[in-house]
């Protein structure tokens, strides 16, 4: 659980949690001694959370590391690409443009009464 940096044990107990509300509502919307049926879900509940919490599997203190370090082996391939495309935009946008400037313009016959 790496991403959220919490352990196992949190999310457990966490689950744990949501579960007895759960059927804490439901024992509670029954009718009759049901209804008692809270009580045992709550005590099962905060013995499992105890027993989490102070009897941890592992220690407290993790274990250093090495971090990792990202290498970019395709760095240079990358440049030579993007230089290769855009040497080929340029030489296609200055063999375009004088086509444009140079585009004849015709004149426009005038109407005569």
């Amino acid at each position: 659980m790496s991403a959220l940096q919490v352990g196992t044990g949190v999310i457990v107990i966490a689950v744990i949690w949501i579960a007895t509300l759960v059927l804490g509502i439901l024992f509670l919307r029954a009718s009759g001694s049901t209804k008692f049926g809270v009580i045992p879900v709550f005590f099962l509940a905060l013995t499992v959370t105890l027993v989490l919490v102070f009897f941890p599997r592992s220690s407290e203190t993790s274990p250093p590391f090495k971090e990792v370090e990202i290498v970019d082996t395709l760095f240079i391939g990358r440049y030579v690409l993007l230089a290769l495309v855009s040497v080929v935009f340029l030489v296609a946008f200055f063999m375009l443009l004088p086509f444009h400037f140079l585009e004849p313009v015709y004149a426009k016959t005038l109407r005569s009464q």
